[in-house]
């Protein structure tokens, strides 16, 4: 099969596609035949080698895959052969056209969502709903800032906080990404390229301030969000990719919290509530991943490389 391998830490460059055996489930494993691979931004923080958990090399990145089961081993319930599945994290790596996955790592994909869509779940999906529902605590008639609304995770949480009831301001960068957050149910959408943008969003909460921020470059932002804050707003930090000094009186003043997480390090009980919640929204239409572009598995360089522009808008996803 073909599969991207990384065998040095280093730029894009380093995603070569190469013919490998094509792996057997061992018992408690599925195989599933890749459709569609998804591209995250912590997938060239892995590559480069800069992340908090480095993988032994060489290795296949990826953790989020949407295709169908092609074999399992032995003791596996929960799938069989031919279903449709999506996968939140993998034992070999999501970028190939085979990867294999522990049972528990693979999850039903309802038949409205389409394979593409399908590899934008986990992460970006699974983010949003671990911020807004365990680390934020969101609740309806609150207001939620999505900054950098139009890419992955922040299309999701736009959707998300919509379904769940509450005010939602988000910002992009470009016109095509302001048209995007709109279109994902945003009441109120900031170009975040323009002087002057905060004073806009606290005009559109009449001077109130925000219940909740979600931060997705908490090294840009974090400092600005913390006077964005109504009494007892919390920040939520999603993404990050410095250094950044803040005033903690902003905090102290509005009784506020800023809060951090990462996906990697949530419970089996936190997990199992997000997979029943995001399966039940993409049932019922709530949830509907947003692909922003298709490349083909050789293209894997440049996926990684345009996943960090400003301006990126969607889901990028690789097709084996």
């Amino acid at each position: 099969m073909k599969s991207i391998l990384v065998r040095e830490f280093g730029g894009p460059e380093v995603l070569k596609l190469e013919e490998v055996p094509t792996p057997r489930p061992a018992a408690g494993q599925v195989l599933v035949r890749i459709h569609a691979a998804g591209v995250n931004p912590y997938d060239t923080y892995m590559r480069a080698g800069t992340y908090s958990v480095k993988p032994a090399l060489p290795y296949t990145p990826g953790s989020d895959a949407a295709g169908v089961v092609e074999a399992i081993g032995d003791g596996v319930k929960r799938v069989r052969p031919s279903d449709r599945v999506y996968t939140a994290k993998t034992v070999t790596g999501a970028y190939a056209e085979y990867a294999l996955a522990l049972e528990e790592q693979v999850h039903s994909l309802p038949g409205k969502i389409n394979f593409g869509q399908g590899a934008g779940v986990w992460v970006p999906y699974g983010t949003a709903y671990h911020a807004l529902h365990h680390s934020a605590e969101a609740r309806a008639s609150e207001t939620v800032l999505v900054h950098g609304a139009s890419g992955g995770v922040g299309s999701a949480a736009v959707q998300m906080a919509r379904a769940m009831g509450l005010t939602v301001l988000g910002t992009a960068g470009t016109q095509k990404g302001i048209d995007l957050v709109k279109r994902e149910g945003a009441h109120h959408v900031f170009d975040h390229s323009k002087p002057g943008y905060q004073e806009e969003i606290l005009k559109a909460t009449r001077g109130r301030g925000m219940d909740i921020v979600l931060e997705m470059l908490a090294n840009v932002n974090l400092a600005t969000d913390l006077k964005l804050l109504a009494t007892n707003g919390r920040v939520i930090v999603i993404g990050n990719r410095g250094e950044i000094t803040i005033n903690p009186r902003d905090l102290m003043l509005r009784r506020a919290s800023a809060r951090g997480f990462t996906l990697w390090a949530i419970t089996p009980a936190e997990e199992a509530d997000i997979h029943a919640g995001l399966i039940a929204g993409l049932e019922n239409g709530t949830l509907r991943p947003v692909v922003g572009k298709e490349l083909p598995l050789a293209e894997a360089a440049r996926a990684h490389k345009e996943i960090l522009e400003a301006g990126a808008t969607g889901k990028i996803v690789l097709l084996p």
